[in-house]
């Protein structure tokens, strides 16, 4: 197996969970007993960048809520699967879709629905806070939590191993 840093080399798109990944596990609940998602905004960031790169991002979802697709939509994420139940067969359409091996990809999940898609790409990962048996699998874990910064973690130590984190014109020409 190779060093975590030099499989990234070989990243050329991003997958990622919602719960306990871009948004924080634990959630108040709103009026209708609905978990009331979180976004950080230095993961939106990364996303954005990412996607200004030329990556191609997804998000996986077993939720249905419209804020968290809105919000993903105007970072400019084009791959949004909301309401999965198989996270495999989501893997199948984006890599039909966008025509890179699982091989190429970073998923980051936390738990245990998250086992059989990470077991299909390249390199996965988790959250600081992921359940054991993510932790088991996954090819790194950040020091970060889910919600806390774990998704621009994993995205800026893509980039900086490809050489296209940052440069100062990056933000005159596009932020």
């Amino acid at each position: 197996m190779a060093f975590f840093k030099e499989e990234l080399k070989n990243i050329q798109a991003f997958i990622f969970d919602v719960d306990g990944v871009l948004s924080l596990d634990t959630t108040p609940l709103n009026e209708f007993g609905d978990p009331m998602r979180t976004a950080n905004v230095k993961d939106g960031f990364a996303i954005r960048n990412a996607i200004l790169l030329g990556f191609p991002v997804a998000v996986i979802t077993g939720g249905n809520v419209e804020r968290v697709k809105l919000r993903h939509g105007k970072l400019g994420v084009v791959y949004y699967y909301e309401g999965v139940r198989d996270k495999v067969e989501c893997l199948n359409d984006f890599v039909a879709k966008i025509g890179i091996s699982a091989e190429n990809m970073l998923f980051m999940g936390d738990d245990l629905v998250d086992y059989n898609i990470m077991l299909k790409v390249g390199v996965p990962v988790c959250p600081k806070d992921a359940v054991p048996e993510i932790k088991a699998i996954s090819k790194y874990i950040s020091h970060k939590k889910g919600g806390k910064g774990c998704v621009r973690d994993v995205i800026e130590q893509t980039l900086r191993a490809q050489n296209r984190w940052f440069t100062p014109e990056m933000i005159k020409d596009t932020f």
